[in-house]
């Protein structure tokens, strides 16, 4: 069944902002040790976008996204965002969000970290 739910992907121009939602599916137990997000372009690995300590609240982004990407979270809705400002062409991929429940690592900057996936939402950034 479906755990994290995304949404906001979407079609938009270079130098747009668009907002990503990933919230838990209602009625589940959501006790994350980190959330992120990741993305991955056609013919492109997965590569990491940014990821929130749920107990601490300390964030790791990765350095491409550095300045124009912010991660949030609204701990009464159980959700995470991710802002994405500045948008530009190689922005364009699918963006996953991933739930990290058994803490392998610190901070949660790699696929395997991460035992929950969302179903993705694309970003297509055009000019």
């Amino acid at each position: 069944q479906v755990q994290l739910v995304e949404s906001g992907g979407g079609l938009v121009q270079v130098g747009d902002s668009l907002r990503l939602s990933c919230a838990a599916a209602s009625g589940r137990t959501f006790s994350p040790f980190a959330m992120g997000w990741f993305r991955q372009a056609p013919a492109k690995p997965r590569e990491f976008v940014a990821t929130l300590n749920w107990g601490s609240g300390a964030i790791t982004y990765a350095d491409f996204v550095k300045g124009r990407f912010t991660i949030s979270r609204d701990n009464a809705k159980n959700t995470v965002y991710l802002h994405m400002n500045s948008l530009k062409l190689e922005d364009t991929a699918v963006y996953y969000c991933a739930e990290d429940t058994n803490f392998m690592t610190y901070p949660a900057i790699y696929s395997r970290d991460y035992d929950i996936w969302g179903q993705g939402t694309q970003v297509t950034v055009s000019s």
